[in-house]
């Protein structure tokens, strides 16, 4: 059955805890009928010496954090318990709660990849069967459209959509490809789009949730966080090479230029000219885009927004947080 909770996994507040406390327990509320300290979906993390959050207090909360160390100790990774609040903990709600207590450590936080777009299901009881195909329909149609999916508890499985960093992406250049680029990145929530053009004139007309810049791009990229996309697209080769050459010098997630093949060989010759080693200079892509779907401005830019909604770009971030 579905809760109809709107609630995601935190996977960076997990991956937080792990890395600082090495194996940590997470508590979920998966299930809630009648009255209950808090509703389905809420959850808490556990690790020995301390805890994060809080799924309502009292006995309840007090037995599953017992257990949760219990877990952290014996080497147990998940368990499912039904529990009436009135006569089994004393607790005066009188509902009743059925309790998911997960352990992660590091290699098992890295090898959790959603089969389903933002989405994780897996198995949390023992008894629990093969996906039931209900399930699957309902995962199936949430990808399609877009759209949240509830947390779900069905016949033994668990499926919650899954909270993912936004990418700060920072784009410089508003020509066409610029702008068309913004446009499409703006409305996905995976993003924080920057667009920095000293043609202040060109960065109007763009979506509100698009941070302009009409100051230096230079400033822009050294200001930007140490895991950000970048994409470099200005009106002068000259310029495009001097931003080349600064991104090379710091920490990004990925960088694109834009450009035939014929300038990204010119490109490379002068950037190892400037003293970056080859395998850094692999790092810049260019071109950028879907070649199969032209070089219309907004082909290009549809081509850069199906790369970087990839499984490898949307998880890069916080792999590489944890590294």
């Amino acid at each position: 059955m579905s809760t109809g909770a709107r609630v995601m996994f935190d996977r960076d507040a997990l991956g937080a805890a792990i890395k600082a406390n090495g194996k940590v327990a997470r508590i979920i509320l998966v299930q809630v009928k009648g009255s209950a300290p808090r509703a389905a979906g809420t959850s808490m993390l556990v690790w020995q010496a301390g805890s994060l959050g809080t799924i309502g207090g009292g006995q309840l909360e007090w037995q599953s954090m017992k257990e949760a160390r219990e877990m952290l100790s014996d080497g147990s990774t998940t368990r499912l318990r039904h529990a009436a609040l009135g006569p089994a903990l004393n607790q005066c709600c009188g509902g009743a709660v059925s309790v998911v207590t997960e352990v992660f450590d590091l290699a098992r936080f890295h090898d959790m990849d959603p089969e389903f777009a933002g989405v994780w299901a897996r198995p949390v009881s023992k008894d629990a069967g093969p996906m039931p195909a209900t399930l699957k329909r309902k995962l199936t149609r949430a990808e399609h459209h877009g759209t949240p999916l509830p947390l779900t508890y069905q016949n033994g499985w668990l499926a919650e959509a899954v909270w993912r960093t936004q990418r700060q992406v920072v784009i410089y250049g508003a020509g066409h490809v610029g702008h068309a680029l913004a446009t499409v990145l703006a409305p996905l929530p995976q993003f924080r789009v920057y667009l920095s053009d000293p043609r202040a004139d060109l960065l109007a007309g763009l979506p509100s949730t698009v941070a302009t810049n009409a100051g230096l791009s230079t400033d822009m990229m050294a200001a930007a966080e140490p895991d950000a996309a970048h994409f470099i697209m200005t009106p002068e080769h000259d310029y495009d090479l001097e931003l080349c050459h600064h991104l090379l010098t710091r920490d990004f997630g990925f960088a694109g230029l834009i450009g035939s093949a014929t300038k990204w060989a010119r490109f490379r010759k002068r950037l190892a000219a400037l003293g970056h080693a080859p395998d850094r200079i692999d790092q810049i892509t260019c071109p950028i885009g879907d070649p199969k779907l032209g070089k219309h401005p907004q082909a290009i830019a549809l081509g850069v927004a199906a790369y970087m909604l990839t499984p490898a770009m949307s998880q890069l971030t916080q792999k590489e947080a944890l590294v």
